[in-house]
């Protein structure tokens, strides 16, 4: 294995135990480690404890730390973290926490990285599949989803990072409709971004690197069969303490590459995504008019267990 690795940490110890021995195992010649100060007193320890497993270097590898001592957050930490990061590597593997890739994603993104290293196009390599595997003639396809569970990228690409979003109002009055047929897609993306871009939400980096590969028509790349794990949904997870993704099942990838032809994205996998992963079914659901026709029944029943659960806490214990 040629390519650096960046490591992000923060004080969840066990977790990162986890994942740097897969690190550890792949043996990068550079690791790039970012770490987040403590938020109090008591996460203290656990950051310095943490900090100290990812010493734990025994091959030959060249470690750099950019370690903050108070806590930035994980939108300020991560991006920063990211900026340093590519400013001193071309390229690079990509590695939260919580993040648990099965040993063929290194070479897996390793391969890409040199396969796309001069397509501006494509500004991101997936190792997570949320539908775990995706049929295909080839090892991955082409996805206006960039997924964070482990991944890659180039600092070619991320210079474009926009992590304030300066353009989307620009984009979301005219690029979404191209980049998304369904008026569905449109709004729920919209939803998810119009806070971020006005700043009343400010905990999140990666809607922002999603939207900056929107904002110059990029795509990602995703392998067909999912590579990486989230083993941090737990409660003291930033963000993610519950849900359908959470450990996910791990394959691994092919041996021998097959490469798509063309750059361009598979819609019927992208569609999928959005019904099954982002809550488009569910959406579609509350439109149609079956669901619209059963609004009574499901407006009485919740009237009647209201009416139920009433009676039972009137009623005097025997």
């Amino acid at each position: 294995m040629n390519t650096p690795v960046a490591f992000l940490i923060f004080r969840r110890l066990d977790l990162t135990v986890r994942v740097f021995e897969r690190i550890r195992q792949a043996r990068p010649p550079k690791l790039l480690i970012v770490a987040d100060g403590p938020r109090t007193s008591q996460d203290a320890a656990l950051c310095a404890e943490t900090r100290r497993v990812v010493e734990r270097v025994d091959w030959p590898c060249e470690v750099q730390r950019n370690y903050s001592e108070h806590n930035m957050g994980c939108r300020d930490r991560i991006a920063s973290g990211l900026d340093w990061v590519f400013s001193r590597v071309p390229e690079a593997i990509v590695l939260e926490d919580d993040c648990e890739p099965c040993p063929s994603f290194f070479g897996f993104c390793e391969t890409l990285l040199g396969h796309y290293r001069d397509s501006d196009r494509v500004m991101h390599i997936c190792g997570s599949n949320f539908l775990v595997h995706w049929p295909g003639a080839y090892s991955y396809h082409f996805s206006r989803y960039a997924h964070m569970w482990g991944w890659a990228t180039w600092a070619r690409a991320w210079r474009h990072m926009d992590l304030q979003m300066r353009t989307w109002k620009e984009f979301r009055n005219s690029g979404m409709e191209e980049l998304f047929s369904d008026k569905d897609a449109r709004r729920h993306w919209v939803q998810k971004l119009d806070p971020i871009a006005k700043g009343t939400r400010t905990d999140t980096w990666d809607y922002p690197w999603q939207y900056s590969i929107w904002a110059r028509r990029g795509v990602s790349i995703v392998p067909h069969t999912n590579l990486v794990a989230n083993i941090g949904f737990r409660e003291d997870a930033t963000r993610t303490r519950t849900g359908a993704l959470a450990n996910l099942p791990v394959g691994e990838a092919a041996a021998s590459f097959r490469h798509p032809s063309e750059v361009t994205f598979d819609d019927k996998a992208d569609q999928t995504v959005f019904l099954q992963v982002f809550g488009g079914q569910r959406t579609k659901l509350r439109k149609s008019l079956r669901y619209k026709l059963s609004k009574p029944v499901r407006v009485y029943r919740k009237l009647r267990e209201r009416w139920s659960a009433s009676r039972s806490s009137a009623t005097p214990a025997a």
